[in-house]
This record gives C-alpha cells, structure tokens and sequence, in this order.
C-alpha cells in the first residue's frame, strides 16, 4: 500500500475536517468534511491551504496570523493555532490541529491539519457569540477551545466586567454536555443556611416556612455544568463542605438523610487572586488546586482595544438603538479609553450615549465626560503629579480645541486670530473633531 493511500485513508477516518500538506502549502488529501467546509473547489496537487482557507495566494503569516506549518516545521512537533478562515457560511473561527506524518524510517512525508470549529466565537456581530479578532482574544479562545475537549474544572481569571459567565457559557457549550442544564451559582453573599438549601435543595418540613421539598442547584444541574461565580468570596466555614461535594459530587438535601449524587462538570471564575488569598489563609489550599485544574485568564478590554469598533457595532446592533451609529471620532475616543468596568462599561458607556444623542448618529460629544480626551480623574491627577502621561498630538489638539470651544465667546475669525489661524483651517478642525463654538 502506498504512502498516498494510507494518508488519503487516515484523513478519511477523521470527523473534523482535514487535509495532508506538503512543506510548500499544497494539499494532496482531504476530506468530505474539509470540502462540505468551504466554497473554494480543492485541486489536488496544486490548491495550498491558504487559497483554500483564506482566499488569498499568500500564507497566512503574512496577513498577521501565526502559521502552524511553520511552527511545525521549526519544532518537530505538533502544534496549534486559532485562525479565522473563509468558509461557505462566511468567515468562522476555527481551532487548527497540525502535526507531521512520517514513514516507519521516520521521514516526514507531509503535514496533517485539522480543523475544530468555533462556534462560540465571530469575527462580526453575531447574536449569542463573543466578539473579537485581536490576539489576545484568539489566545483566550484557545484555551476555551481545550477545554471544552475534556471534563476537566476551569478556572477563569480576570478582572470585574471581563465576561466571565459568557465565557463559562462558551465552555459548556463547546463541550459533550452542551444539550444538559448550564447552572450559574452566584457565591457573593450567600450565608452558610442559603448555601446549603440553595445548593442541595431541602425536604418538607426542614426549616420554618419550608412547606414542600425543593430540588438544589446541584441536582438541576445533573449532567450539565456548574458555574460558580466568584469563587473566591465562598467564607472559610463553607469551603469544607464545597470541597467535599466538588471532590465525590456527593450530597445531602437540608432534613435529608439520603444522600444523592450529581454529576457535573466545574467552571469556576474570580476576579481576585485566589493564590494570594490561599498565602493570606482566606482560601483553602486544596479547594484551590480542585478547581484550578484548567486556568483560562480572560484579557481586560484594555487589552483587546482593537476588538472595540467591533463590540460597540455589536452592542447597538441589538439594542433598542439599533438605527443609531457612531461617528469616526466618537469611535476612535472609544477605541483609545482605558475601560476599568470592562466590557460591562462599554455597554453601559454605548447606552447612555445613544439616549444622550439627539440624531441618529452618535458623535464624540455624545459620550459620556469619562471617555473625553480632557477628562482626568482623581488618580489620575494624583499619577500626573509625579509622571508626565503622554498623548498623540491628536488627542492633544482635540482637548484643547474641546476647551476653547466651550469657553470662548468670541465669533470663529476672532477666535481664529487668537489661535494665529485661518478661520477656514478653523472650521476644517472644527469640523474634523465635531466641535462647535458655546457661543454660535
């Protein structure tokens, strides 16, 4: 039997699309599954993966993502990378699997790539998806990606705002589970009574006021995936009786003796540094390492500023505001804010100033004075004493044009003259900025 005709019947044996490259991009095997994919035919012998996948006749590297053939050849090893391809349905995340193939002296014949597809996850607005296309959001979904592929207990990490419960949704999602229940507990605030009745339930006649027996989260839950919600605020006195069910998924109901069993899958997330709290002897350490077995850090909106004319399209897209639209500047102040609320504030930021804008499109005076160039809070303030913050020249002559607006009360040719300008270079920047004089 040929080499062709083994690799063309392992490909065939694989579920996800699939195809066998050579060094020099080109396909000689694929799939059903890799051709039902995309909408660009496959020429054996002659298609490169890139024509295929990216509609383009040059690699994917050269357009700002990570090439896993290269990564492949350099390391000798199987690697993977999150890449957005153009398929028949339009362009899709997909989670890339290559690893060489060699013959029994051990020569590599070729390079074998399979495709996992993200549906959790869009380049553009999509109802019910997370919404990005910056690196440190692909890297994010990578690990959700792996994840997803076993039962093994997550921990997200991030700050306040980041999207944790989206990102616990994706996990179940894309796991086997996805057909059973998804159970958000929030941990915050719950008292040792509400714990226990919330979590296993109770019988009648448990407690004052319990007038008929209630099934508890963990046993809606049976199959599916539990979400605990800020894990880390659980008190000291209830971590024992957490672990204990997180370790035998075993449990009684509140005036129960029977004991019941749930099976679920664990996804954890905080916005505080559990480890730091284990050192300080607030978090107990083996609870730490039973729900830490996968750590997925989620990036801030800081991180991802690229990802942000894409989240505020998405956001008023379906929102009650979807006939309203923001102007260029009003994006690009939007792009350039540092979101300490995360992605949280962003749609908060994207509400108040589509009920503030009185057109339908949203201008850059429209937003909210957090996100004004020339608005500075307390800390920062207290910052710029001791450092200088530098600012693109920009942003420089729109806070200063911003101010001179709103206090000048003279006409445009006299406020021309102070500034040592045309009146018409005045009105070009006045209108670039979208600005206008207090006084007109």
């Amino acid at each position: 039997m040929s080499n062709t005709t083994v690799v063309q019947s392992m490909i065939n044996a694989i579920d996800k699309p699939a195809i066998f490259i050579t060094p020099d991009y080109v396909i000689h095997a694929v799939n059903q599954a890799y051709l039902e994919t995309y909408d660009t035919q496959v020429i054996l012998g002659q298609s490169k993966c890139h024509q295929i996948s990216h509609h383009s006749n040059e690699p994917c590297d050269k357009h700002g993502e990570e090439c896993p053939l290269q990564q492949c050849q350099s390391t000798a090893r199987a690697t993977n990378a999150v890449h957005i391809h153009s398929t028949a349905h339009g362009k899709s995340y997909c989670d890339i699997l290559m690893k060489p193939i060699k013959d029994n002296s051990g020569k590599v014949l070729g390079y074998l790539e399979v495709l996992d597809a993200i549906d959790y996850a869009s380049t553009e607005s999509k109802k019910g998806t997370m919404v990005g296309q910056s690196a440190p959001f692909k890297q994010m979904l990578n690990r959700i990606n792996r994840a997803s592929q076993s039962s093994i207990a997550v921990l997200l990490q991030g700050e306040t705002g980041a999207g944790k419960e989206l990102v616990a949704k994706a996990v179940h999602q894309a796991s086997s589970r996805n057909d059973k229940p998804f159970v958000v507990i929030e941990c915050t605030g719950l008292s040792e009574n509400l714990f226990e009745s919330e979590l296993f339930g109770y019988e009648k006649g448990a407690f004052t006021g319990a007038t008929a027996s209630k099934k508890g989260l963990i046993e809606i839950a049976h199959g599916g995936t539990v979400f605990f919600d800020e894990i880390g605020d659980v008190p000291m006195n209830m971590q024992v009786k957490l672990l204990r069910l997180l370790e035998t998924q075993c449990y009684r109901a509140v005036g129960g003796l029977k004991q019941k069993r749930s099976d679920f899958r664990l996804v954890s997330a905080s916005h505080k540094n559990l480890l730091d709290l284990v050192e300080k002897g607030e978090f107990r350490r083996d609870l730490y390492y039973r729900i830490a077995g996968f750590p997925i850090y989620l990036p801030s909106l800081r991180e991802r500023l690229d990802d942000i004319p894409g989240l505020v399209n998405h956001f008023i897209k379906y929102s009650e505001y979807k006939h309203k639209r923001f102007s260029a500047n009003a994006l690009n102040l939007l792009s350039h804010y540092a979101y300490p609320g995360n992605i949280r504030e962003l749609k908060n930021i994207i509400e108040q100033s589509a009920l503030i804008a009185n057109e339908d499109i949203i201008h850059s005076s429209d937003l909210p004075e957090s996100v004004q160039p020339n608005h500075t809070s307390t800390d920062k303030k207290n910052t710029l004493k001791t450092a200088t913050e530098l600012m693109s020249l920009d942003d420089v002559e729109y806070a200063y044009l911003s101010q001179v607006c709103q206090q000048f009360q003279g006409s445009p040719a006299e406020l021309a003259i102070k500034l040592n300008i045309s009146v018409r270079t005045l009105y070009r920047k006045l209108q670039r900025y979208e600005l206008k004089l207090t006084a007109l």
